[in-house]
């Protein structure tokens, strides 16, 4: 299995004039699960569309790779051709195009409809919901087990989730980290999870925990750090 790396050193981004990420530095490896948690507003989505390319974020300074080859600048294509891979907090609802069309068009595997198949029942979501328009009216947890089965199709090197605990009840959510976990050994898949809460940490088992507060990385640890969150909150690192 290829050893992968995503890096990304000093970077700053702006949202509308405003400065929100200040010298962001981390690194993933293949097959690893890294955390970012953090307070409201210290710029957790912000670097998601960031490290994305998402329109409206302006890359200031730094640099994003995989293994060695830059992306800053590049368009989102570009980027997800590189290996990178995105799940809104919000996935966005697109009428008229079908998952099946959507990832045809990407040209991921051969059995594309039995992959679809397996991949939702492996999360827990209903076949027939694999034939509406892309998101469209799926309830928030539908919508992110969509997400997930998009990813275990398009077979990323590294996957960026933003709040992906966001609106999954408690099976839900075991279901789609154990899919994360399984993609973790199956392709050596590199996981950049974001959330607020260890909630989602009781059952998606990290390597690293870092906490983002103000734009930066302020302290980056093991899964006992997440713990230490749930305990003393963030007021060590707001104060």
């Amino acid at each position: 299995m290829a050893e992968h790396v995503l890096r990304v050193e000093g970077l700053c981004a702006t949202v509308a004039d405003t400065e929100v990420l200040r010298g962001v530095d981390l690194e993933v490896p293949s097959g690893q699960v890294h955390v970012i948690m953090g307070p409201n507003g210290s710029g957790k989505s912000t670097l998601a569309h960031a490290l994305m390319g998402r329109p409206g974020t302006q890359i200031t300074a730094g640099s994003i790779t995989i293994d060695g080859v830059e992306l800053v600048g590049e368009p989102a294509y570009v980027r997800a051709k590189a290996g990178l891979f995105l799940a809104l907090q919000q996935p966005i609802e697109v009428p008229g195009v079908s998952l099946l069309d959507a990832l045809d068009a990407a040209g991921v595997v051969s059995d594309l409809q039995g992959t679809l198949t397996s991949e939702a029942a492996a999360v827990g979501l209903r076949p027939d919901l694999l034939e509406r328009p892309l998101n469209v009216d799926l309830s928030g947890g539908e919508a992110k087990r969509n997400e997930i089965v998009q990813l275990a199709a398009l077979r990323p090197r590294f996957a960026v989730l933003d709040e992906i605990d966001s609106g999954l009840d408690v099976d839900a959510l075991g279901a789609v980290s154990r899919r994360l976990e399984l993609a973790t050994t199956e392709w050596g898949l590199g996981v950049l999870a974001i959330t607020h809460f260890q909630r989602l940490l009781t059952e998606l088992h990290a390597d690293v925990i870092h906490v983002l507060v103000k734009g930066r990385i302020e302290k980056t640890g093991g899964p006992e750090l997440a713990l230490e969150l749930e305990h003393s909150g963030y007021a060590a690192f707001t104060s």
